[in-house]
C-alpha cells in the first residue's frame, strides 16, 4: 500500500452526525455544502448577555447557551453545534431588526461604513467543550434609501444579525469588501467548525 493511500482519510471519518442547534437556513446550507450530516434541534434561549463581556464572548456566550439548551432538553450524546452571529459597527453590538424600521435604520448606518461581523461558536460533545469566535471585517458602498428601502421590503431581513444576508441582492449589489471569512458573514466560519469537529 503506498503512502498516498495510507494517509488518505475516508470523508465519513471527517464528517460525523451532528445536532445543529439553530434554525438558521444559511447554517443548514452550510453543513449541507460542507457534506456534515446534521439534524436540526432547537430550544428557546435567552439571548441577552452580561454587560462586560468582549463582543467575541458575546457570541459566544450565546452560543453556548444554545448548545446547553439543546443538551438539558434531549441528553444527545453525539456532538451539538450552536452559533450565534452579531455585527458590530463602531462597538455597537447589532442584532436582528425588531421590525422593518428598525432594518432600514440598521442599514443606512452600515451605509459607506466598514463594520465587523462576529460568529460565536460552540460545539458540546459530552463534557467536551470547543469554543470560539470567527470574526470578518466588511464594508459597504453608499446605500441610497431607495436601494435600502427595496432590500428590506422585498427580502424581509427580520431574522438576519445586521438587516441582511450577504448572499441576498444587497450584498452583491452593495458590499465593497470582505477581508476574512465570507462564510462568517453567512453565519458560520465552517471550515474552522470543520477542523473543530475534528477534534470532537
Amino acid at each position: 500500500m503506498n503512502s498516498l493511500t495510507e494517509n488518505k482519510l475516508p470523508v465519513s471519518s471527517l464528517h460525523k452526525k451532528i445536532i445543529l442547534a439553530s434554525q438558521s437556513p444559511r447554517r443548514r446550507q452550510l453543513l449541507e455544502w460542507a457534506e456534515i450530516p446534521f439534524e436540526i434541534i432547537i430550544q428557546s434561549t435567552d439571548e441577552s448577555y452580561p454587560a462586560n463581556l468582549s463582543v467575541e464572548e458575546i457570541a459566544i456566550h450565546i452560543a453556548r447557551n444554545k448548545a446547553l439548551a439543546v443538551l438539558q432538553a434531549t441528553q444527545v450524546t453525539i456532538p451539538v453545534l450552536a452559533a450565534d452571529t452579531i455585527v458590530v459597527l463602531c462597538n455597537e453590538v447589532i442584532g436582528k431588526p425588531v421590525d422593518r424600521a428598525d432594518a432600514i435604520a440598521i442599514l443606512s448606518k452600515l451605509s459607506g461604513q466598514q463594520h465587523t461581523v462576529i460568529t460565536g461558536v460552540v460545539i458540546r460533545h459530552g463534557e467536551k467543550e470547543i469554543a470560539f469566535a470567527d470574526a470578518t471585517e466588511v464594508e459597504f458602498h453608499p446605500l441610497t434609501l431607495e436601494q435600502i428601502v427595496f432590500y428590506v421590503d422585498k427580502y424581509q431581513p427580520y431574522d438576519k444579525a445586521g438587516a441582511y444576508a450577504i448572499q441576498e441582492w444587497i450584498g452583491v449589489i452593495g458590499i465593497k469588501s470582505v477581508k476574512g471569512d465570507f462564510y462568517n458573514v453567512m453565519g458560520l466560519p465552517v471550515s474552522r467548525v470543520v477542523q473543530a469537529l475534528l477534534q470532537c
